[in-house]
């Protein structure tokens, strides 16, 4: 005869007295086990929510000032006689000055070197050359480099090389308004033989004339000043025609470029050009006065 199996008492059921007859819970004893939770909790929470510090915006301080004078040569183009004097045309029709504020502190080499290109000598300046390129509603080009006669710029031997170029410091200015002066980089039209050369430095600027923004640009030239007087000599600039190919010749042009038909770039480089010789007759740098000292008290 088997003896009789004692079955151990189910968790599920209620136990018939109280294990710990001397443990009470109050509500301090609760929160008291209950804040170290809160605390493990909190801290984490307490530090994603902290706010990171915003870069500082770009320096735009006005460091230098330059102007540039601009006209038009009627009979330039009609009579090449001119050579590299075209600063000296007798028939200038005058559009006005420009007076540009650069930003030294954020870009200095670009800054320093379009001074230079200002301040040089005649042959080795912007001085007497031309207006290459005019977008309406978006910018004009000036500065490109090449031959004298051709009213292009030869910058002097001695120019500094910009690095700038390879620096993202330089692309955070965005050409979101009409007056802004850029460093053409993407809108370079010199010569790829001229850019081959060891000597070779880019001087080729844009400004912008509006009335909207030119986010195209943006991240791809360098902002280094803007216009401070002279508004309306850059819509006067802005206004002047421009030579427009048909549709069916840039639709020939753009087959031609796919086949890989040299002929394509050297015909698309008369496009938006001003049929006007626009031209800057003078240029130069600006000494700004500083202002005079208050009479010290006795």
């Amino acid at each position: 005869m088997s003896s009789p199996t004692t079955v151990p008492p189910s968790p599920l059921l209620p136990l018939p007295h109280h294990p710990y007859p001397n443990l009470h819970f109050t509500r301090r004893s609760l929160l008291f086990l209950s804040s170290p939770v809160v605390l493990s909790l909190s801290s984490p929470l307490s530090s994603s929510s902290a706010t990171t510090t915003p870069p500082p915006p770009p320096d735009t301080t006005i460091t230098d000032r330059v102007f540039m004078d601009f006209g038009i040569c009627p009979n330039y183009f009609q009579n090449r006689n001119l050579g590299d004097q075209l600063s000296l045309c007798a028939d200038s029709e005058p559009l006005g000055r420009l007076v540009l504020g650069l930003y030294g502190n954020l870009v200095p080499l670009t800054v320093s070197n379009f001074k230079s290109m200002c301040t040089g000598p005649t042959n080795f300046s912007y001085k007497g050359t031309l207006v290459q390129k005019i977008f309406p509603g978006q910018f004009f080009v000036a500065g490109r480099q090449g031959r004298r006669d051709k009213g292009e710029v030869k910058p002097p031997l001695d120019l500094v090389r910009n690095t700038e170029a390879v620096e993202s410091r330089a692309f955070l200015l965005e050409h979101s308004r009409p007056g802004l002066v850029s460093l053409c980089l993407s809108e370079n039209d010199d010569d790829d033989e001229v850019k081959l050369d060891p000597n070779y430095r880019n001087v080729e600027f844009l400004i912008t004339t509006g009335p909207g923004p030119c986010p195209q640009l943006d991240s791809r030239n360098i902002i280094f000043g803007t216009v401070l007087e002279g508004m309306d000599v850059v819509t006067a600039i802005a206004s002047i025609p421009t030579y427009r190919p048909a549709e069916r010749i840039r639709q020939y042009n753009d087959f031609a470029q796919f086949i890989g038909d040299d002929r394509a770039k050297t015909a698309r480089a008369v496009w938006n050009k001003p049929l006007k010789t626009v031209y800057i007759s003078d240029c130069g740098e600006l000494k700004v006065t500083k202002p005079a000292l208050s009479p010290s008290l006795p």
